[in-house]
This record gives structure tokens, sequence and C-alpha cells, in this order.
């Protein structure tokens, strides 16, 4: 063995970056890592910060995925957005997976820092409402804590006036069954389930292997939906750990609210259809 420290250099790796992009350039990491900026010094705001702000990342990327799929879908590519609907359902495993962290931080902890968040709550996540849309739980009255800020409220408002990518299932669902056109969608309010989806996707589930691409579209939903309402109850299970029935910073009943939100169900009829098979 040759003796001293080893090289990379030796092996190839470049060790100057002069005029030239490094992994940090390419990243931002500098402007990343600047953007933890504790209101108090507590030491847990910290991890508050960056549990939150990683989640903002994840989220950023299931929008993506979702928007994709859904042209995807409209497109009929469907080997390409099975892909992205199993990568949607492994980023919400990867946001469940992310509590177990916060729920590190206890009542204690977190009471010396709340008061610096003020008004300010995830209830406010304009990414998540945009998720939400995208899925079709929709409430045009989520468009309102985003008024004071014009072009997120767009934004969001954008995505109210076309069908959500459930709705674009319903449709590719009737057409590949020779059923016409599916009910058709209220586009700001949350989808309602509709019995003639259900009997539509129990056609599908009685004839397995006849209607398989439309299985695997609903196995794939259920998927994504699993996931997302774990997601919901670890949100539900930590902020009761953490702060019990207090109200919540953005002036929502807290745990109470959160737990309403489980009982939302984003396909129900893919829920319901069980019961008839």
């Amino acid at each position: 063995m040759s003796g001293g420290p080893f090289d990379p250099s030796r092996d190839g790796a470049r060790m100057r970056f002069e005029g030239a992009m490094s992994y940090g350039d390419y990243l931002g990491i500098d402007d990343m890592l600047s953007l933890q900026q504790p209101l108090s010094d507590a030491h847990d705001e910290m991890l508050f910060i960056i549990q939150h702000q990683t989640s903002e990342l994840w989220m950023k990327l299931a929008i993506h995925e979702l928007q994709a799929a859904r042209t995807a879908l409209k497109a009929g590519e469907m080997a390409a957005m099975f892909k992205m609907l199993a990568r949607v359902s492994r980023i919400f495993e990867q946001l469940n997976n992310a509590w177990d962290v916060l729920r590190t931080m206890t009542p204690a902890d977190y009471t010396r820092f709340r008061e610096a968040l003020g008004q300010s709550s995830g209830f406010q996540s304009y990414q998540y409402r945009m998720i939400e849309f995208l899925l079709g739980n929709r409430n045009a009255n989520m468009l309102r804590p985003h008024e004071h800020v014009p072009q997120v409220h767009a934004w969001l408002a954008a995505e109210l006036d076309r069908p959500s990518f459930y709705d674009e299932v319903a449709v590719y669902l009737f057409g590949k069954l020779d059923l016409g056109d599916p009910p058709p969608p209220d586009l700001t309010a949350p989808h309602a389930a509709k019995p003639e989806i259900q009997a539509a996707w129990a056609e599908v589930y009685s004839d397995v292997d006849r209607h398989w691409t439309l299985y695997e579209l609903a196995e794939k939903l259920m998927d994504l939906e699993d996931y997302f309402r774990r997601w919901r109850f670890n949100h539900v299970t930590t902020v009761e750990r953490v702060i019990g029935f207090k109200r919540g910073t953005g002036g929502t009943s807290g745990v109470q609210y959160l737990r309403r939100m489980l009982e939302v169900e984003l396909f129900p009829e893919l829920w319901n259809v069980r019961g008839d098979l």
C-alpha cells in the first residue's frame, strides 16, 4: 500500500472549479442553505423550518408529476403516466417518513418558538392546495388565503377552471368502456361519488384480464390515495402529540380540523366499489 491520504484527482476527479460548474453551483446550494432563518433562539425552530421547507420541495415535485400525468393520460401515454403516479406515491411515502423526525420535538420545545410563527400555518400552503385541486378535492373558498399574492391566486384559480386529474380519468374510463361521456364534473367543489362512475369501475374489476390497463390505473390511484391518507393521519397524530387540542396558529381548530380532513376521499368510487365485488 502506498502511504499518504487518497487523492481523488489520481482517479480522474476534478478538484478545481474556477470557471466550471460545481455541484453547489448547479443546485444553488448557497441560496438554498441561506433560507433557514429562525426567528427565535429556540434550538428546535431549525428542525421546524427544514421540515416544512423540504416538504414544500417534495410537493413541488408531486405537482410537476401530477400535471405531467394528466397530460400523458389525455394523450393515451399510459406507461409514462403509470410511472409518474408511482413516483407521486413514493413522494408521499417520503413525506410520511418526515413526520418521524418532527415528532422528536416535544410540546416544551415547540412552545419556545410558537409565538414567532405569528398566524402562519401549513393550512396556507398553496402547493398543498394545488395538489388537492389537481386530484379533485376542490373548494373555491380555499382561494381566499392567497388573495394577497396575485400570481398564486391566479395559479390556483386557473386549476379550478379545468378538469382535475380524476375528472380526466373518468373520461378515459368511460371512453375505454364505450359508455359515452361521464357525468359532468363540478370544477369548484370536491368530487362526490357518482353511481355511474362506480358502476364503470365495477365492470373493470369484474373482468380484470379484459380491462387490465384500467385495472392497473385503478390500483395506481388507490396506492396514491393510500399514501396521501397516511400522510394526513400522520399530520393529525403529530399535531396532537405536540400541541394537543389547542387552536392552530392559522386560526383553525387544529386537531379537530385535521380530523375532518381524514374523512375526505379523493376517489370515492374506487373505495366504494370494493363493497360491490
